[in-house]
């Protein structure tokens, strides 16, 4: 029997894991024979094993039970694209280089190791510049005062070229999402036309961050399994119903913003690592009602993941939902929160809530020359005022040349969004960044009432956006656990039996006298089962059981001398190591069932 385990030093903690995964073969630093570089790391056979069974879990929760379709897109996608998204001027971080040893560094890191502050990236860079000099901070490489060196903007993409030579660049995608909202035209084709739908993809993301760290928490090649969740803004409603009772624990942004020197609400609770009470713990239905997450969507989804991430394995009182603040919402969102994880004494985002309203699609429309929109039948046609331009081509020609077309395109599209426009006697476009100055007569401005059976929409988008890399070193940190086991101390990982790297290890209690014969049969009849195991016949029986709680192997099954005679092996669970008797042909049946939870080793 195992005493009641106990969990590491915060200190300790994440030295530890890194130390057990690099041994164990979970995750290590990649390409150590060519002095590695930072920023990029090997799954080792556990390590891939837990990171594909994490992504199947994923995949049968947000893919396969919501309803929602999956895609698998380009990883370098063209120039454009991020051009509309916004990543070309919006997606950078703060660099700071010391001038001393030319080392790089991301100022808003420099400010949280050195302050309280926990979101200095949410600070403009002239209240960066500010800290770092009021601090004093140096250089962590050479130890160089950085007081007075410039914080600039660093875009996190990766260039290349697609192609020969230069003239068709591109980027290795920062993100998931664009290679489902470039593809809307022909993806609303696959839904019918009708909202609301879903698009889902895991696949490799890519940024080059100024100073990787912290194992897989910053890295520049990542995993990412994301759903965009396409929907009409005015008469989609998510079903709230099924996760209305799903507690939260909550970190809103007028929470964060109260810490320093502020009050914290009554309805708050002291934080699992020791600071002033500042979380409202409240169900989905709670929250949705005091409007303390302002989305009905975000609210569901963040009920919906909340019970996931206990079912892969994550602590739920090392766990939060942070709101982000106003300054450190990305360009797309009009709302988001950060589902965190405590890991040594600091929270980590493992993944972001966000509605990014039309956002992505109006820029991708107005960047192509595709329809990023779907058609919104009325229930009974409608009269309205429409108002149109026939731009006169004879005028527009010979006054503005070969950009008579792309004006008379711009009035066209001037007229749909303000045809307020046109209310003086000339109207301005602006045609590659020039603006032209056209007769509102030569427009041929007007305005009629028209009967229209429908309308044209840009869905909104809700998008949860998981970090698989990052979930499963989370998983890692909090699944680590020491006891003691007949007086002698083990180290384990409490993984669920749903996402451990291997289901079952198979052992002959020695490899003679047949025993080690039998084992292999059990092994094979298992794996056709369909079963993760392990078989290992070296040392004792004793060691071989510390070796997979230590990978987190929930049963092991042993062979010995009794199988010989009746044919039952020893069943033994990793958290209790409790054990039972058990014939060989229900084997299969009962690791499903334990496996499932329909049935505890104490039933047997």
């Amino acid at each position: 029997m195992s005493e009641e385990p106990a969990r590491i030093p915060a200190d300790e903690e994440l030295e530890t894991v890194a130390e057990l995964s690099k041994r164990r073969g979970f995750f290590f630093p990649a390409s150590r024979a060519y002095g590695g570089v930072a920023g990029f790391y090997t799954y080792g056979p556990e390590g891939a094993s837990l990171k594909r069974n994490i992504e199947d879990s994923w995949r049968d929760l947000f893919v396969t039970q919501e309803g929602h379709m999956e895609i698998s897109a380009p990883d370098v996608m063209p120039e454009p694209v991020f051009e509309a998204s916004g990543h070309l001027d919006g997606f950078d971080d703060m660099i700071i280089e010391c001038p001393a040893c030319d080392s790089s560094h991301r100022a808003d890191h420099l400010v949280e190791d050195a302050t309280r502050i926990e979101e200095a990236e949410s600070l403009p860079i002239p209240e960066v510049e500010a800290l770092i000099a009021e601090y004093d901070l140096d250089c962590p490489v050479c130890g160089e005062a950085l007081t007075d060196v410039p914080v600039e903007e660093f875009n996190l993409m990766f260039e290349t070229n697609i192609g020969p030579g230069t003239s068709s660049p591109g980027y290795l995608r920062p993100e998931t999402a664009q290679g489902i909202f470039v593809e809307f035209p022909q993806l609303k084709q696959y839904a019918r036309n009708q909202l609301p739908f879903g698009v889902a993809q895991v696949g490799t993301a890519w940024r080059n961050e100024i100073s990787p760290r912290r194992a897989l928490v910053r890295v520049r090649e990542f995993t990412q399994a994301e759903l965009e969740h396409f929907i009409d803004p005015e008469t989609d409603e998510p079903p709230l119903e099924r996760v209305a009772d799903v507690e939260l624990t909550l970190y809103p942004a007028d929470e964060q913003e109260a810490e320093d020197g502020g009050e914290a609400s009554d309805a708050s609770r002291t934080s699992s690592d020791g600071s002033d009470g500042t979380y409202l713990t409240m169900t989905v239905r709670e929250a949705v009602e005091e409007n303390v997450i302002a989305s009905d969507w975000v609210a569901y989804y963040l009920g919906l993941a909340r019970d996931w991430y206990d079912r892969v394995g994550l602590d739920m009182d090392r766990f939060r939902y942070r709101q982000h603040l106003s300054g450190e919402l990305a360009h797309y969102a009009a709302d988001c929160w950060d589902a965190e994880a405590e890991l040594g004494g600091d929270w980590v985002e493992i993944t972001g809530f966000a509605y990014r309203s039309d956002y992505d699609l109006s820029k991708h429309g107005t960047h192509s020359d595709e329809e990023f929109t779907l058609f919104r039948q009325y229930d009974e046609p409608q009269r309205v005022e429409r108002a149109t331009v026939d731009p006169d081509m004879s005028v527009l020609g010979p006054e503005f040349g070969g950009d008579a077309a792309a004006v008379a395109d711009a009035l066209r599209d001037l007229v749909e969004h303000d045809p307020d426009a046109f209310d003086g006697e000339t109207v301005s476009v602006e045609v590659d960044g020039e603006a032209h100055e056209v007769d509102t007569a030569v427009a041929d401005f007007s305005r009629e009432e028209v009967t229209e059976s429908g309308e044209h929409i840009t869905p909104h988008v809700v998008e949860p956006s998981f970090g698989i890399g990052r979930i499963v070193y989370s998983v890692l940190t909090h699944a680590y656990g020491r006891d003691t086991v007949d007086g002698e101390e083990r180290a384990y990982l409490d993984l669920p039996a749903e996402v451990a790297p291997t289901t079952v290890g198979v052992f002959p209690l020695m490899d003679k006298d047949g025993l080690g014969e039998r084992a292999r049969e059990v092994e094979a009849d298992l794996r056709g089962a369909g079963f993760a195991v392990t078989y290992d016949d070296s040392g004792n029986i004793g060691r071989r059981y510390r070796r997979q709680d230590e990978v987190g192997t929930p049963y092991c099954v042993t062979v010995d001398y009794d199988t010989l005679e009746d044919d039952t092996v020893t069943v033994r669970e990793r958290d209790s190591t409790d054990q039972a008797r058990v014939p060989v042909a229900e084997l299969p049946a009962t690791l499903t069932a334990l496996r499932a939870g329909t049935t505890a080793i104490d039933d047997l």
